[in-house]
């Protein structure tokens, strides 16, 4: 039986993709930083006896990371890992403590980079494997109010496009898997380092990046889609890179070819909300 390895399985994407994962053929080794959360998973696996294993995997310590990869290791070599772990955040640059932005990409990237680092030997010897990068919409389309996050989802895009060159002679398959907005708790786990001030001058932005994700909200994309997507990735004979998730991901995508950057930039001008929305409209093909 296959082996794949899941970070952040505690709820939403990772605990979706581990059960899914499971029912389709691999033993699942569900990474999550604090065990105490564990319960979902737990019970969904043992109702259906999947065979799903709950590990302590916290990717920004070096040390959880290589002492959970080397037991691991020690039930056979990794086939897929996927890396889902992460934190969100809304916040203007100015008002970005220093160190909530380094934290964001020690999730984000450094953790990803960790993880990978520990499959990837044995994947290029074997001369196959599968790396799932669970990035973001954000991460194709640079996000004013979400600076910190939008930048480490565009460097982990960075990471997937380069990693997947260089370890394709070697048989080792890296894709990008890039949710739009996704049903699941981590909005209200990034709420510390979201602010909202309707004195701010940049309430306007703020206000805006809040319309964006209700639109997503709306249509409910649920957390098994991006599941879906994962397994297709790591399957299909026709391989690409970058698979997007929900219609605000796929209009992301569309507009990150088709739109200028500087077009998207004049929209951060003194534009009402009549002229704001159809320029989002005609752009992402999202109605706000």
């Amino acid at each position: 039986m296959k082996i794949a390895v899941i970070t952040g399985t505690s709820t939403g994407i990772g605990l979706t993709t581990s059960l899914h994962l499971a029912r389709n053929g691999y033993r699942v080794f569900a990474g999550m930083r604090n065990l105490t959360k564990s319960d979902a998973l737990r019970t969904a696996a043992a109702e259906e006896s999947l065979p799903i294993e709950i590990v302590q995997l916290d990717i920004c310590d070096a040390g959880s990371v290589a002492a959970a990869f080397a037991a691991i290791h020690e039930q056979g070599p990794v086939d897929v890992l996927v890396n889902n772990a992460g934190i969100g955040g809304a916040s203007p640059l100015e008002l970005t403590p220093e160190d909530e932005h380094k934290q964001m990409f020690e999730t984000n990237y450094f953790g990803a980079v960790r993880c990978i680092q520990a499959v990837l030997p044995s994947m290029r010897e074997r001369q196959t494997g599968c790396i799932v990068n669970i990035t973001s919409a954000v991460g194709l389309q640079a996000t004013p109010n979400q600076i910190a996050y939008s930048a480490s989802k565009w460097a982990l895009e960075c990471l997937g496009e380069a990693l997947a060159h260089e370890t394709y002679r070697f048989g080792v398959r890296v894709v990008n898997v890039e949710p739009g907005v996704i049903m699941t708790n981590i909005f209200e786990n990034s709420a510390e380092q979201t602010r909202y001030e309707k004195t701010s001058p940049y309430q306007p932005i703020m206000r805006r990046n809040g319309k964006v994700f209700a639109a997503g909200f709306k249509r409910a994309v649920s957390p098994q889609l991006v599941a879906e997507a994962i397994s297709e990735a790591i399957s299909t004979e026709d391989y690409k890179l970058r698979w997007p998730v929900g219609p605000d991901a796929e209009g992301f995508m569309a507009a990150r070819f088709k739109v200028p950057s500087e077009d998207w930039i004049r929209m951060g001008a003194d534009l009402s909300d009549t002229e704001y929305n159809a320029k989002f409209s005609e752009y992402f093909g999202i109605e706000l």
